[in-house]
């Protein structure tokens, strides 16, 4: 989690310009060539300032046409730029640049690839319910100037931020947010409406603080229902697969068999249907069928109507909160997906559970509704306060915890965290806990299935036992994050991609069939939990014979068994394309090997109550409760699968509500940690995020090498920049048609003087917007500087002033990378370009670093990369997963 240090430190980089160069479709290659378009024109000069690069396309960018130029082919200048060598101790002397003495009408084009990540425009428009454009006012009037200039509709009643960054259009699908823009643009709002006088000022003042508030209740009141509405629902359909209520239909076993005391008459089992012979054959046929038939039913469903549903949706949400843009992913037809074919993948039995995805259901709710508030609508980082805030309550409904919803939101997932939106989540997750409670989907009180009470305490002689089945936890951890991330790169590039669900399917039969003929593997996840939770004076008839002291051996060979089978199912299962969690088939896992170790103690104990390790049992009693091995354990693999610590640890304490375990889980969910990292310190979702290429830079991520940023930058060879002077309307137009860059800089011919950035968006609707004016032509001459060349006709020129940003976040070639990670990190930032006395050098973006960082530190030489390992490289980095982005 990472956080703006202060608002001071943030408006150092006010004027950080919008550039997509973190991420643009997931597209990176590096055979497009480096170019420019320039104009010889009359020098002119502007601010020592320039927005980066953005992304390129894999193919070898086309020479765009300059109708100031001879139709002769375009030339690359003499003397083009040397290479960089991250061995070359002559680094700095050697940073030369292309000739500014070129010709009329000539191109500047690098003679290799670059290191920059193209785009595909076919992304969303769309802005909320505000349309495509979020308008700004600019920069001035048109009064007094000359030019036309290509100017926006209004943006808001406020107007804009900065002048200097200029203005800007609605960010596209797979782009990364402009932190600092949106939060000078949220400070400049809040100082207009500070502005108000009189009645109406302070009406309108209340009003727009009201917005919150009825967000937070709102958000958390709905994710409170859908959470009920899935847990009954998936309830009713898991019985089904056992047997029916002859009282009626649409009720499950536990409300059919409500007031039945010993033998419950109206629930009747598939088995009744049977024969002699084979006494649980159509219980077995009708256990498969029901499985298969839900699962695919809700691969269907997702891969028809809404791919995005698939899956936790945790490494997604987090990848959002970091400021990437993934349209469709929060959107109402994915929370309708979500919620149905959550419900169908819980009921089929399959191993996954529903508390990972109701975090992307809250989010979904979170983004939804602040669409219908302008503020939240036009401001994506102030939407993400409230995303964060809804991540609480996703985990609030799904565990019964509010306060550890809290601390999920704030370790594992928000990106920018203030001590506003940690109220505001805790006001949220109280909401919607409060919203479940009323739905009461258990009718036992309880928010969750497995909430349960311990009334003994733990002893001494436990701790070396729970630190015990911490390690093992971590290893679990360690195995299946290497084993699932495996598979999943696999399934991207092997032939299960074409094949989605008929690997449901067969992942459905599969686990059906092995689960049928094991007590412990046939019934649902939640129930198996929760009994390995109960002591056995609260299991209801002995589950299985779970507290039968006559057949321990066996039980505990069953429960380390169901272990196995679990760990299997469980690392083929998550990731398949249905809605999937990762949190209950962990803890079940945990549980099983914790309860079968609990009764081992407890055997121990009972055989030899003198032994001076149980001197701490009064009187020889008994003292050994098996239940809280098995939620130590649950705890253990958790941790070891996910690295939760301080929120899990408070998770567990409210699903036990036992303070007197807090000391033991603690310990037990830190030796997981300690030694699940010892494998590699990123969890599943950090694994995912990387396997699926997402730009995201964690904040525990660390920068070890002593690097200058001009190893890492994009060197201006394998950049496009555009020359100030000497463009037309027809030549940008050319160069949108024939590049897929996101963004230009924009430079002075002479020395490469920058000067500023426009981006592709922008760019674009510039020269809509001009071509709908009067008198203008395809010839027009584009104004991109503050003094444009004398010599040339500007009586009809049309301004592009306003759309460029003058004030990037800029660094010298030799400032160290490791300063500037922690920038990127605090800041939010998604570039900085690097410059030396206002020459433009190069530039670094997320994606520079987060290459540099996998190359370095993950990557092994090629001769000794496994096939894993490449596949797992390529499928991520190379060329950075074009699928995903």
């Amino acid at each position: 989690m990472s956080t703006y240090a202060t608002d001071d430190l943030i408006s150092l980089v006010a004027g950080s310009g919008d550039i997509d160069n973190d991420n643009d479709n997931g597209k990176d290659n590096r055979s497009a060539a480096g170019r420019s378009t320039a104009h010889d024109g009359a020098s002119s000069h502007a601010s020592t300032a320039a927005q980066p690069h953005d992304s390129f396309s894999g193919l070898p960018a086309p020479r765009p046409r300059n109708p100031w130029a001879s139709d002769s082919p375009v030339r690359a200048p003499d003397g083009a730029a040397q290479r960089l060598s991250l061995r070359d101790d002559a680094l700095f002397a050697n940073l030369s640049l292309p000739s500014p003495t070129t010709t009329a009408g000539s191109t500047w084009r690098g003679a290799t690839g670059h290191r920059g990540a193209s785009v595909d425009d076919s992304g969303d428009r769309n802005a909320g319910l505000f349309g495509r454009l979020l308008r700004h006012d600019g920069p001035g009037g048109s009064g007094g100037s000359p030019h036309r200039r290509a100017s926006p509709a209004r943006d808001d009643d406020f107007g804009q931020a900065s002048s200097s960054a200029g203005w800007r259009v609605a960010y596209t699908d797979f782009t990364t947010i402009d932190w600092i823009h949106d939060s000078n643009k949220e400070r400049s709002r809040v100082r207009n409406l500070r502005k108000l006088a009189g009645t109406w000022g302070a009406f309108v003042r209340a009003w727009d603080a009201s917005q919150t508030w009825i967000l937070i209740l709102i958000i958390g009141g709905i994710t409170g229902l859908l959470a009920g509405f899935i847990d009954v629902s998936e309830q009713w359909l898991s019985d089904m697969r056992m047997g029916y209520c002859s009282a009626g239909f649409y009720l499950n076993r536990q409300f059919c068999c409500w007031l039945a005391r010993d033998q419950c008459e109206d629930w009747v089992t598939w088995s009744s249907f049977s024969g002699v012979f084979w006494p649980w054959g159509f219980e077995y046929l009708t256990y498969i069928a029901t499985a298969v038939a839900f699962a695919v039913a809700s691969a269907v469903l997702v891969e028809t109507y809404a791919p995005y549903a698939a899956g936790s949706g945790i490494p997604e949400v987090k990848t959002i909160l970091g400021g990437f843009i993934i349209r469709k992913f929060l959107g109402v037809w994915t929370l309708l997906i979500k919620c149905i074919g959550l419900v169908l993948a819980v009921a089929s039995g399959l191993a996954l559970g529903k508390e990972g995805p109701l975090v992307h259901v809250a989010c979904s709710v979170g983004y939804i509704f602040p669409r219908f508030f302008r503020k939240y609508a036009i401001n994506e980082a102030k939407k993400r306060e409230m995303l964060s805030a809804a991540c609480a309550a996703g985990v609030s409904v799904a565990f019964g915890a509010p306060i550890g919803g809290v601390l999920f939101s704030l370790e594992e997932v928000s990106y920018y965290f203030p001590y506003k939106t940690m109220w505001r989540s805790f006001f949220m997750a109280m909401i919607a806990a409060i919203s479940l409670q009323l739905v009461n989907p258990f009718r036992t009180g309880k928010l969750v299935l497995f909430q349960i009470t311990f009334r003994r305490e733990w002893h001494g002689f436990e701790l070396p036992f729970f630190i015990l089945l911490g390690a093992l936890g971590g290893l679990y951890g360690s195995l299946f994050i290497r084993l699932n991330v495996w598979y999943a790169s696999y399934r991207k590039t092997g032939w299960l991609k074409n094949w989605p669900i008929s690997e449901v399917a067969c992942v459905a039969l599969v686990t059906a069939v092995c689960s049928f003929p094991f007590q412990f593997l046939r019934e649902n996840t939640a129930e198996l939990v929760a009994n390995l939770f109960r002591e056995c004076s609260e299991i209801d008839g002995d589950f299985h014979g779970l507290c039968n002291e006559s057949q321990m051996g066996l039980v505990i060979a069953s429960l380390l068994f169901a272990a196995t089978i679990k760990i299997i199912m469980t690392i083929m299962t998550f990731g398949v394309r249905v809605p999937a969690g990762i949190f209950i088939p962990s803890m079940a896992i945990g549980a099983c090997v914790g309860r079968a170790l609990g009764i081992v103690i407890q055997a121990w104990q009972r055989a030899m109550p003198d032994l001076w390790l149980f001197s701490s049992c009064e009187g020889g009693t008994q003292c050994v409760t098996p239940g809280t091995y098995a939620m130590v354990g649950a705890a253990a693999s958790l941790a070891g699968v996910t690295r939760m610590s301080v929120s899990l640890t408070v998770i567990m304490f409210e699903l036990t509500g036992a303070l007197s375990y807090v000391l033991p889980i603690m310990i037990t969910i830190l030796v997981a940690k300690w030694v699940a990292d010892v494998h590699g310190k990123e969890g599943i979702y950090e694994c995912l995020i990387r396997l699926n290429g997402y730009p995201f830079l964690s904040a525990n991520e660390e920068y070890t090498h002593s690097t200058a940023a001009a190893h890492v930058m994009t060197r201006l060879e394998d950049m496009e920049y555009v020359s100030a002077t000497g463009h037309t309307i027809d030549s940008l137009d050319d160069l949108l048609r024939t590049t897929k860059c996101k963004g230009f800089p924009v430079v002075l011919p002479h020395r490469l003087q920058t000067i500023g950035y426009i981006g592709r968006e922008e760019l674009k609707f510039a020269i809509e917007s001009a071509k709908q004016q009067a008198n203008t032509s395809g010839t027009t001459l584009a104004i991109l500087t503050d003094d444009p060349a004398l010599d040339l006709d500007v009586s009809s020129a049309v301004d592009f002033r306003p759309w460029i940003d003058q004030t990037p976040f800029m660094v010298h070639p030799r400032f160290q990378v490791d300063m500037l990670v922690e920038l990127f990190k605090k800041m939010g930032l998604r570039y900085s370009l690097v410059t030396r006395n206002g020459q433009l050098l190069g530039i670094i973006t997320k994606k520079d670093i987060l290459r540099d960082m996998f190359i370095r530190e993950r990557i092994p030489r090629p001769s000794r990369m496994n096939g894993a390992a490449a596949t797992y490289m390529n499928s991520s980095y190379g060329p950075w997963n074009r699928s995903t982005g």
